[in-house]
């Protein structure tokens, strides 16, 4: 559960990319304190297509660092260019652009998709 002003910023920021954005396909990044998320959700029809996380990956103290976040990366593009994932945009939701975000969203770039 996020805090009152997390909630606010991942409203607040998904709401200016839905209005920016009309392909409907977004990759959605989610960091807790112990493991990550990313996931592509087709938002036209509500379906989650893809997603990976550091949840089945070998147990470590944290999983939440930027080598478990580049996994991440060529995992979620790997799986996304099978489906026929070719752009996307990115929700970060409350957390800032830099970092384990910005490591998942550059491995997803090199991996082939675009923003």
């Amino acid at each position: 559960m996020l805090s009152k002003g997390k909630e606010k910023r991942s409203r607040r920021n998904r709401y200016r990319l839905k209005k920016a954005n009309k392909s409907g396909l977004r990759l959605s990044v989610f960091k807790s304190s112990k493991h990550l998320y990313a996931q592509v959700i087709d938002d036209d029809k509500g379906v989650t297509l893809c997603s990976a996380s550091t949840v089945k990956m070998p147990k470590n103290k944290n999983s939440c660092n930027i080598a478990n976040a580049k996994l991440i990366g060529e995992q979620i593009g790997k799986v996304a260019i099978d489906k026929g994932v070719s752009k996307l945009y990115l929700d970060r939701g409350p957390n800032i652009y830099h970092g384990i975000v910005k490591t998942i969203a550059d491995t997803v770039r090199s991996a082939g998709l675009k923003f």
